[in-house]
């Protein structure tokens, strides 16, 4: 790569391009480890779903995104395998959009998540939330929903996890 990557340079993730995702999860999340049969089960589930941000000089990937359809408040563990998607799935869940530390703080995750909001359609999304980013998801429309049946779903995701959702169905949520 030639030029530092711009907010239109998101493109599709290929297989090829999980072992660089690997590798920046490693960077970004040194705590949360998935194996790369999760980014390949989410691949081959929900392609449109799966995003990646080329890097500039010296780094395979700035950035990705992992999202899929999945049952509203039911966020999976880390590093599970799904070999299928719910059919009863409401709601697009989105599992990660991270950006190497060096390209933060330069809008380059919006269009991604535009571009997955677009894909959840009139469908709430949902997402866990952690290192403290939650003011960054309420930007978009996020918040966060307390309830203490989804503390032990999100256990995996750390202490400060915030499960958080956006659009129609909180009201669905609720009444579940």
């Amino acid at each position: 790569m030639s030029a530092a990557p711009g907010p239109d340079s998101w493109r599709p993730m290929r297989a090829a391009d999980v072992p660089a995702v690997m590798r920046l999860a490693d960077i970004v999340h040194p705590s949360f480890f998935e194996g790369a049969s999760v980014f390949h089960d989410r691949l081959a589930l929900f392609p449109e779903g799966q995003w990646v941000l080329p890097g500039g000089p010296g780094l395979d990937l700035a950035g990705y995104a992992v999202s899929y359809p999945a049952r509203l408040g039911a966020p999976p563990p880390l590093d599970t395998v799904l070999g299928a998607l719910p059919r009863d799935a409401d709601s697009l869940y989105i599992h990660d959009v991270a950006l190497a530390p060096a390209f933060r703080g330069r809008r380059l995750a919006e269009p991604v998540i535009r571009r997955l909001l677009a894909l959840a359609g009139p469908r709430p999304a949902m997402l866990v939330s952690v290192y403290g980013t939650a003011p960054f998801w309420e930007r978009f429309g996020f918040g966060e929903r307390q309830d203490p049946s989804l503390r032990a779903k999100i256990a995996s995701y750390g202490a400060d996890a915030v499960f958080m959702t956006r659009g129609s169905g909180q009201e669905k949520m609720a009444r579940d």
